[in-house]
């Protein structure tokens, strides 16, 4: 997990623009339990091309190239709001943009560029439950959506998130921030490092190269090689390249017993998958 907001009780302290616009508070969700949230409700301003940025700290990418965000959020139905007397629109949108923008490291405060020109958009972001009055008013409370978006490639090593508001009432109360990884495995007596999911070019696999643990010597010529999957599965490519099915989940990949004669194993595995065989006591050389 990169970032995470969602039970945050204490001072978030996130950039915004224009000041004032976005208010940090502590709300009290359905199980009574403390939360921060930024909320924003501009829908009475006069100009109908408002834009009212709410920026994240410095999110360090910690080796991932592709990012997953999960957002919850409430939006207000515009239908429900009235326009003040004297006016006979409101500027009300039930939508926010998600952009976010790459870094080597945290950016100056004289740096920053508020215009989406220098951001990269993920997506334009809509209410799927909006809600219409308050409680005490008769109506339905707030409530709570939850989306699932995803970006990159990241080439440098972190990034930055802003959410802007073009004139919804809308509450964000909490923002998660991961990156799906394998974790370090032994397979076939080869050892692979934690890999993070996700090539180069936001590709749907990672290739990780392994080598052989102590005592075990490479099956065959091939590269010992693993790919990580999207969502953080270990997969082996066990067909020539070109062919169809060339990937099996880890769990379908049996371990080699090195029981059995060398022999029988090398027939069996070797036009199959990379792989290590343990060597006889008689190859140790005791120092």
């Amino acid at each position: 997990i990169l970032l995470d907001t969602t039970y945050e009780t204490s001072e978030i302290g996130w950039a915004t623009y224009p000041e004032g616009v976005w208010d940090e508070v502590s709300v009290l969700d359905g199980q009574r339990r403390l939360l921060r949230t930024y909320e924003v409700c501009n829908s009475y301003a006069q100009r109908s091309n408002q834009s009212n940025w709410l920026r994240t700290g410095y999110i360090a990418a910690r080796g991932t190239q592709r990012v997953h965000v999960t957002l919850r959020f409430s939006i207000r139905d515009c239908a429900s709001l009235r326009p003040p007397p004297g006016r006979r629109h409101l500027a009300c949108r039930e939508t926010f943009t998600l952009l976010y923008r790459q870094a080597d490291a945290a950016m100056e405060a004289e740096d920053w560029e508020w215009t989406e020109e220098a951001w990269t958009k993920v997506d334009t972001i809509g209410a799927g439950k909006s809600f219409s009055r308050d409680p005490g008013k008769g109506g339905e409370g707030p409530r709570m959506d939850e989306r699932n978006l995803d970006f990159g490639p990241v080439r440098k090593n972190g990034f930055y998130l802003a959410f802007v508001d073009s004139g919804a009432c809308l509450s964000m109360a909490g923002v998660k921030v991961f990156f799906h990884k394998c974790p370090a495995t032994v397979h076939s007596l080869a050892f692979f490092h934690e890999t993070p999911s996700s090539g180069g070019g936001g590709a749907s696999l990672a290739e990780a190269l392994g080598s052989c643990v102590v005592g075990a010597h490479p099956l065959g010529t091939t590269k010992l090689s693993l790919h990580c999957g999207g969502e953080g599965e270990w997969m082996s490519a066990c067909d020539p390249p070109g062919r169809r099915g060339t990937t099996v989940t880890w769990s379908s990949i049996p371990l080699l017993d090195t029981t059995q004669p060398r022999d029988l194993l090398y027939h069996t595995f070797s036009h199959k998958l990379a792989g290590c065989l343990k060597m006889p006591a008689a190859d140790f050389t005791e120092v």
